[in-house]
């Protein structure tokens, strides 16, 4: 990526030069990097917020309230997994994660979930069923508020950075919702081996 990036800046340049406008190619450079800088901050000042928020949700025991709210799905959605597992626990967390738009913060909750469904996963060689629907519900991100993107668009001095929430609400809601089912219909033709198979 850093090769990606290295090039479009080099062509930029050239380009610039040859046309005559290497003051604007510059200028940009310094206003993006100086726009970075101020949504770098207000990225900080939100993801403070609501990483601090599921720390205390961790540790007042709302996590594990959220995981016996969400059991009948889970149960459901990832019927390989026993029920005291500490897995469910991890997925609640990545999902309320997700679901504030914490793609950041969900991703080591989400690391540690797949850790936990890697020890119940009896062929070790090949991800488990679980570990798959796991891995299509994050890659489909499903928000309720897109928390990071709002705190991007209020960082760049949008007017009206919440009106992002209904159209990220459906579109994300369809793709988890055609992850899960396309998950759920593919297990059905790769039934987990065991390991002595």
């Amino acid at each position: 990526m850093n090769y990606i990036f290295y090039f479009l800046i080099v062509i930029s340049i050239i380009a610039g030069a040859i046309n005559g406008k290497l003051t604007d190619v510059v200028n940009a450079i310094l206003s993006g990097a100086e726009l970075s800088v101020k949504v770098a901050f207000s990225l900080i000042g939100i993801m403070a917020f609501w990483l601090g928020m599921m720390k205390i949700a961790e540790k007042s025991g709302v996590i594990e309230i959220i995981a016996k709210i969400i059991k009948p799905v889970t149960k459901r959605l990832f019927n390989e997994i026993p029920e005291d597992s500490p897995a469910i626990g991890d997925i609640a967390m990545n999902f309320s994660a997700n679901a504030i738009g914490l793609a950041n913060a969900a991703t080591p909750i989400g690391l540690k979930a797949m850790e936990e469904l890697q020890k119940l996963n009896k062929d070790k060689k090949s991800a488990s069923n679980a570990m798959c629907m796991l891995l299509a519900m994050n890659t489909a991100g499903f928000q309720l508020i897109p928390a990071t993107v709002i705190a991007v668009l209020i960082g760049i001095g949008y007017k009206n950075p919440t009106e992002i929430i209904a159209p990220t609400l459906l579109v994300t809601s369809i793709t988890f919702l055609s992850a899960v089912t396309l998950s759920k219909i593919f297990e059905k033709f790769w039934e987990p081996q065991k390991e002595n198979d």
